[in-house]
């Protein structure tokens, strides 16, 4: 890896390098990218989300993203609705405000007196001269009469500048703060350099190179080096560095520029830039739309309102952002990548931006059903990210990063293997598994915290000065349980099978009679106190003890039992609802914004803007109510998800909360990962029809699907009337028709024996 300045000037064309296409739909009319509103949920700030998202202008699982940047350099919130200007275009990496960016840098058009600080650069600009879809984007510069356009392929990107007739017309490129590089190359038209930026989990010598090519040559040139603007300069190396190009042009002149970006090297950077090739603007962008369009068109729904179209293929576009590809392909078309652990490049696969607390509950197993080839070139980067860091990574942004708990790489690689996907070192996933089960890693979020009592006692204690202790023993005996259903499946000894299958009921330990709740636990076997239900964090991760005594995904009827049988375990699933939704912040010293978006739901306890409880309206299922989860599913369908940049209930975080949109008004929901079922619901369409990768389809008819007929009164699968409360995953890759007969009534007599609930590890031996 070069490292001073040179490496700014080394940039060299090489050969190109093909372009990984986005999963083929079977339906070549669908024209799903129609319906995605990329700006749904950036109506946000940090003290209230409603989704935390950006508009992600990129390719399905793209390496880079782009994005309007609102918000100061290095602000989490990047682009946020209500703001009045534009500071730049920028390449981000982002996958959350709350883990921040890295390896980003700006472009900006400008005209009039020559600027470069991000305050004086800013214009003003209106959503009503805004286009966003995810592979197109454009919007009008009021102070600068400059319309900008941007459309991504996976690792590069064409802009088009349109400029009013003027002899100031100018692009900026500002490399940011922390350590960047920037030369212009006159005679190529091309400004080269390095930006560094980061936010942590990245190498020292970690550098995204970059090379801007323009169409137009340049009537000046001038460097920024930290507060200095150098008219004539050509290069600079500093805290800050970057460059303006000037133009002289024509009323409706367009500037077209080619950019690309490489973490490996600045000349894997110029082969990035091949992705393009000889593509005009409009080629690249129509390039974007079918590849968006492949990708979302293996569901296709039918019917519904324009609004619930919207939400759903907004989702489902979510869902195919993260975690974003971090390899490359190298002059002879190689999969190559940097590692974000050792700085080297390696080769194979590796995708990041993504954290396992969050998306091990829906946005895999949505994977494994729909996308299980994207996912199995996941599954070979989790082999290349322990290999090279010696850990699964539980949240990933690029490297290994210090935050949430568990250990749910687990139910990320069983799930994977158990549903099917092939092509990864199943050998060195599952000694990754045992390694990171057994052990506390070098960060508190990596390995287990805690392991020691863990192992011991069977949970991690109150009064160790272990925080969010009980939220760490649930997830463990959980994470264990999906090491107990790889164990089997690998044929493992039995030895060790039932080591983590007696670990998978450690659930149970922290399970007090007296509250009917989960409950942090002292080393000498007592329970915590005072134990206040409603207190958020402390023994428990961003939720309280009414969220969190549900976090038993594998064991349900197990749950059943400790609660006393059916009707108290139906009652308090009830009471979540029903109580106030009051709170006690105390251990946060503030109110955190889940807590807030809790608040305004409106549905008492019930905290669908956060993960731990996204599950729960399905345990219904369970104890032979199930016409209650189609209740509580279509309210959450309705209430809590708009097409709209107020659109979401809290953290959309990495495709989960997309994910769990999606899965339910398909109909089901995949309580437990590592398991071959999935939790029915109720469906939201008239008609949705999944198209696998095999060819076979999944058709869901539900002709008297309304507003009103939110109940299944009946159910056929295949012709054959159908009475459990779930599906599995194996019959379904069969292709399958699932005939959905809808009603305003609930049938209470349906999905009610003891049969029809779906998997619990207590019911299973």
């Amino acid at each position: 890896m070069l490292n001073s300045f040179a490496a700014c000037a080394l940039l060299a064309l090489a050969a190109g390098s093909a372009v990984a296409q986005a999963p083929a739909a079977t339906a070549a009319d669908l024209d799903p990218v129609q319906w995605v509103n990329p700006l749904m949920g950036t109506d946000s700030k940090p003290s209230l989300s409603n989704g935390n998202t950006y508009p992600a202008i990129c390719r399905p699982w793209g390496m880079n993203c782009w994005l309007p940047q609102t918000g100061k350099m290095g602000d989490g919130w990047a682009y946020q609705y209500g703001a009045d200007k534009i500071r730049g275009f920028k390449q981000t990496h982002q996958p959350s405000p709350w883990m921040n960016d890295y390896g980003q840098f700006a472009l900006m058009p400008t005209t009039g007196r020559r600027v470069f600080a991000e305050d004086d650069r800013a214009s003003w600009y209106s959503h009503k001269a805004e286009v966003a879809t995810p592979y197109y984007y454009r919007v009008y510069l009021a102070d600068y009469d400059v319309t900008t356009e941007i459309a991504p392929t996976e690792r590069a990107a064409r802009f088009r500048f349109t400029f009013p007739k003027t002899d100031s017309a100018y692009v900026v490129l500002d490399a940011l703060d922390k350590g960047s590089c920037a030369r212009v190359l006159p005679r190529e038209r091309k400004i080269v350099g390095y930006t560094t930026r980061n936010s942590g989990g990245v190498p020292k010598n970690f550098r995204n190179y970059f090379v801007v090519e323009f169409d137009h040559d340049f009537a000046s040139t001038a460097i920024y080096q930290n507060n200095t603007l150098v008219a004539g300069a050509l290069e600079a190396t500093a805290d800050h560095a970057g460059a303006v190009v000037g133009f002289r042009t024509r009323k409706g002149e367009q500037v077209n520029a080619r950019v690309a970006s490489s973490f490996i090297s600045p000349e894997q950077a110029e082969l990035n830039l091949k992705e393009i090739g000889g593509s005009d603007f409009e080629a690249v962008q129509q390039q974007g739309r079918a590849a968006w369009n492949r990708a979302l068109g293996r569901v296709e729904v039918a019917g519904g309102t324009a609004d619930q179209r919207r939400t759903f293929y907004s989702c489902l576009y979510r869902t195919l952002l993260f975690p974003r590809k971090l390899y490359e392909l190298d002059a002879a078309g190689k999969v190559v990548h940097y590692s974000p652990f050792n700085g080297q490049t390696l080769p194979g696969f590796m995708y990041t931006d993504t954290g396992f607390w969050d998306t091990f509950r829906a946005l895999f197993p949505f994977l494994n059903l729909l996308y299980p080839d994207v996912n199995a070139e996941m599954q070979q980067g989790l082999v290349n990210d322990y290999k090279e860091s010696g850990w699964l990574p539980e949240w990933a942004s690029p490297g290994l990063r210090n935050v949430m708990v568990g250990n749910n790489s687990a139910a990320v690689v069983a799930d994977a293997y158990l549903k099917g996907v092939r092509g990864q070192d199943m050998q060195v996933l599952y000694e990754a598994l045992l390694h990171g089960a057994n052990n506390a890693g070098p960060l508190d979020a990596v390995g287990r915290t805690g392991v020691q009592y863990y192992n011991r006692l069977g949970y991690v204690p109150y009064d160790v000065k272990i925080n969010e202790n009980a939220a760490r023993t649930l997830e463990y005996a959980y994470d264990d349980f999906a090491i107990y259903q790889l164990a089997k499946a690998l044929k493992r000894p039995k030895q060790e099978i039932a080591l983590y299958a007696r670990r998978s009921q450690n659930y149970r330990k922290l399970f007090d009679k007296e509250t009917g709740l989960m409950r942090g636990r002292n080393q000498d076997g007592t329970f915590q106190r005072p134990f206040n239900p409603f207190k958020w964090g402390d023994a428990f991760t961003e939720g309280n003890g009414w969220h969190y005594t549900w976090s038993v995904f594998h064991d349900v009827q197990g749950l059943v039992d400790l609660m006393g049988g059916r009707q108290k375990f139906v009652a308090a699933l009830d009471t979540v609802f029903t109580l106030p939704p009051v709170f006690d912040a105390s251990y946060y010293g503030s109110v955190i914004h889940e807590i807030r978006e809790m608040q305004l739901a409106h549905m008492g306890q019930y905290a669908h803007g956060n993960q731990p409880v996204q599950h729960m309206i399905y345990l219904y299922n369970y104890a032979g109510q199930p016409w209650k989860a189609q209740y509580w599913v279509r309210e959450v369908l309705d209430r809590l998800y708009l097409p709209t940049p107020d659109g979401y209930c809290g953290d959309e975080d990495n495709g989960q909360t997309s994910a769990w949109y999606v899965f339910s008004a398909l109909g089901f929901y995949p309580v437990c990962p590592a398991t071959d079922q999935y939790v029915l619901g109720a469906p939201l369409f008239p008609k949705a029809t999944l198209h696998l990768p095999s060819g076979k389809d999944i058709v869901l008819n539900a002709p008297q699907n309304s507003a009103a007929n939110r109940y299944v009164h009946g159910l056929t699968l295949n012709g054959q009337a159908y009475d459990k409360n779930w599906l599995s995953h194996e019959e379904l890759l069969k292709g399958a028709v699932l005939d959905f007969d809808m009603s305003a009534i609930p049938n209470k007599q349906r999905g009610t024996a003891a049969d029809a609930a779906p998997y619990s590890f207590s019911k299973a031996k």
